[in-house]
């Protein structure tokens, strides 16, 4: 391993001392979060068609049935190249998506979680089986992109709310703005060497080998989740009659 700054030593009584500077800054941002949150509970909303038509396991569904009978829904508008094998999917929605994977916590406060992939239903559940996710999963159909983004794009994350047979859209955000998905990016962050991205303000000598256009997300030409599942022996084979390069033959 290449040899990398480090930061300096100093006695444990220095060093708390510097946290504690510091902790006076994380908590005030921490308070500013909080106002920014109770400004979002405060925002208008924007009626949405509940019939909009949604396909998933079962088939075409209206958007109001995704609900699952709840009254909020938190969706994660997932990216698809259409045609293309697994190692070519989207490495940013799959670095976000794979980090949500406990439900209950949702549920218990009447939110579902959902994810509206862009390709077609059978192509990206296959995807989706082939790196573990059990989450909802649904496609959108060409008909349906106007009604739900309105201009927007997949990427983003939009949050609902259903009052009886009527459905609103509440919030949304993208970009950097979907950050609490990734729960790695909030552990990176505390620890002394970062997320190791470029845009970083690091100290000379930090490792920052990641560029972010997407490099990031990726290791050895494919998105870095899904060698796990390769090496477990899953089949990454999205199109039938294609081989696959996983070996086993496995989609789940």
């Amino acid at each position: 391993m290449t040899a990398v700054n480090t930061p300096p030593v100093v006695s444990r009584s220095e060093w708390l001392a510097e946290i504690d500077t510091l902790r006076a800054r994380e908590k005030a941002h921490t308070r500013e979060g909080d106002a920014i949150a109770a400004a979002r509970r405060r925002l208008p909303m924007t009626e949405v068609d509940p019939s909009t038509p949604i396909v998933g396991g079962n088939g075409e569904v209206p958007l109001i049935d995704v609900f699952e009978g709840r009254t909020q829904l938190f969706v994660s508008y997932h990216m698809w190249h259409d045609g293309r094998p697994a190692a070519d999917q989207c490495e940013g929605c799959t670095f976000f998506t794979g980090q949500v994977r406990e439900l209950s916590y949702l549920h218990q406060r009447d939110v579902t979680f959902a994810v509206f992939c862009q390709g077609p239903y059978e192509e990206s559940d296959r995807y989706r089986r082939f790196m573990g996710w059990d989450m909802p999963w649904y496609s959108v159909p060409a008909e349906s992109h106007e009604r739900l983004l309105a201009g927007r794009h997949f990427g983003m994350k939009a949050s609902y709310l259903r009052d009886r047979n009527r459905v609103y859209e509440t919030y949304w955000t993208t970009g950097r703005g979907v950050e609490p998905m990734a729960p790695s990016y909030g552990i990176l962050d505390m620890t002394v060497h970062g997320r190791q991205e470029t845009w970083e303000d690091s100290p000379p000598g930090w490792p920052q080998p990641y560029e972010t256009l997407g490099q990031q997300f990726r290791k050895d030409g494919r998105p870095t989740a899904q060698w796990a599942r390769i090496t477990a022996g899953h089949d990454d084979d999205l199109h039938s009659g294609q081989p696959g390069t996983g070996g086993s033959g496995c989609c789940s």
